[in-house]
């Protein structure tokens, strides 16, 4: 999650760059961007690049380094654009909970988290691959 983080925040610095370049500097006391339309393009970007990755492979770099995989209910990687968006939203969602859509894995029978209910995936750990 870590690695992902350092990939994703550029991404929003340079959204927020391209947004206080159209709306322009105005004074201390209101914001440059409207903080809706602020919100709205970091979800777009989380939509964008974890949908992306995880369409493509079930995958983000910092998955990959870790070798998680995202899978659907059947196995397969094959993620819906709905699943992502409900994965990201409930994530988001349990992260302002202090965390306990997080920590809910620690309990559940199955180790899943409240995202992972909520976009019907789960992530799988791979092999390590064999050295020749």
């Amino acid at each position: 999650m870590i690695y992902d983080t350092l990939l994703v925040l550029p991404l929003f610095m340079a959204t927020t760059m391209l947004w206080v370049t159209v709306y322009g500097p105005r004074s201390a006391e209101q914001a440059t961007v409207p903080n809706e339309l602020q919100w709205f393009s970091w979800l777009l970007i989380l939509l964008g690049f974890f949908g992306l990755f995880w369409r493509k492979n079930g995958q983000t770099l910092g998955m990959q380094a870790w070798r998680i995989q995202l899978v659907n209910s059947s196995g397969s990687t094959q993620i819906s654009w709905y699943q992502c968006l409900r994965r990201i939203v409930v994530a988001l969602i349990s992260a302002t909970c202090l965390g306990a859509g997080y920590w809910w894995c620690l309990i559940d029978r199955s180790g899943r988290t409240w995202h992972d209910h909520a976009s019907q995936t789960r992530l799988v750990l791979l092999p390590k691959k064999a050295t020749q």
